[in-house]
């Protein structure tokens, strides 16, 4: 009997070649695999840093319906010493008229330092609750004459006073304010808070929140928030944007702290900018120019 022989099979060769051959393309793939994974992510953290940056653009850009612009009675002297300067009564007037143009409501609290500031008063000996409605008194000189100079160019305006003058101007009624911002008339908050020891930065931030401000709009004589006195120190940082807890931790003097107390607990941000440029108010509401936004 013929045995037969067993062919052999190149099976296993081919397997083991296979193998062989297999590894480095395999190796190959799942570097790819890993490059391209690396890829899309790469893509995903771009479009997530993008998508983040135009949130935050647009939150800078952010368009205000109903503003609280607050300002010293000094800003209302010009290059004066003391009292009004009517040209720039009028110039600030017509900065206000602007801003209305564009379509945003203002309403406005203006202090009484270039007439009477009660603190001054009461240093010198005066009883300070006296000095304090003198400075009232003030304040509604200051509403009256940037009533004038408003409606002179067609701003139609109303002054609302703390301290009833039935025969100048209305009492504030807060319903009353809002329908009249609401009607496109600009509203002067007079007479502070009607009380003692407040200033008018507490007055400001007290109607800004009872107003539904998007914003308060703090106009000084330098353009923005520092870490010190610019005018005195030339290296000082300006700040873009800064958070009420600095600036009370820090003393920075953008308002006194029961105004930033105030802001803080309702969420209202605080735009410091130079008033005493021209048409500064409208670019600062459009978020255009040199400022500072105060923040929670």
């Amino acid at each position: 009997m013929v045995s037969k022989k067993k062919k052999k099979t190149s099976q296993p060769r081919l397997l083991k070649q296979r193998t062989v051959n297999s590894f480095p393309i395999s190796f190959f793939n799942s570097h790819v695999a890993m490059l391209r994974g690396c890829y899309y992510i790469g893509i995903v953290l771009i479009l997530g840093s993008l998508i983040m940056n135009a949130q935050a653009a647009k939150e800078q850009m952010k368009t205000y319906k109903r503003v609280m612009l607050k300002m010293s009675g000094e800003v209302l002297m010009g290059e004066g010493e003391y009292g009004l300067d009517s040209s720039t009564v009028k110039r600030v007037a017509e900065d206000i008229k602007q801003v209305v143009d564009q379509g945003t409501e203002v309403c406005v609290v203006v202090g009484a330092g270039n007439i009477f500031r009660g603190v001054a008063g009461a240093a010198e000996g005066m009883d300070r609750t006296t000095a304090d409605y003198m400075g009232m008194l003030g304040i509604v000189i200051n509403a009256l004459a940037l009533q004038n100079a408003l409606e002179s160019i067609g701003v139609q305006t109303r002054v609302q006073t703390a301290i009833r003058m039935d025969s100048i101007c209305e009492p504030y009624i807060r319903r009353k304010a809002m329908r009249h911002m609401e009607k496109g008339r600009v509203v002067i908050f007079a007479a502070g808070t009607g009380n003692p020891y407040f200033t008018t930065d507490t007055a400001g931030a007290l109607r800004a929140t009872e107003m539904d401000c998007d914003a308060i709009f703090k106009g000084t004589k330098v353009d923005g928030v520092y870490s010190a006195d610019p005018e005195k120190n030339p290296a000082a940082e300006h700040y873009s944007h800064i958070n009420f807890m600095d600036v009370l931790t820090k003393d920075l003097k953008v308002m006194d702290a029961t105004a930033i107390s105030l802001a803080r607990e309702n969420d209202i941000p605080i735009i410091v900018f130079n008033v005493k440029e021209k048409g500064n108010f409208a670019k600062v509401v459009a978020s255009e120019g040199k400022f500072t936004i105060v923040t929670n």
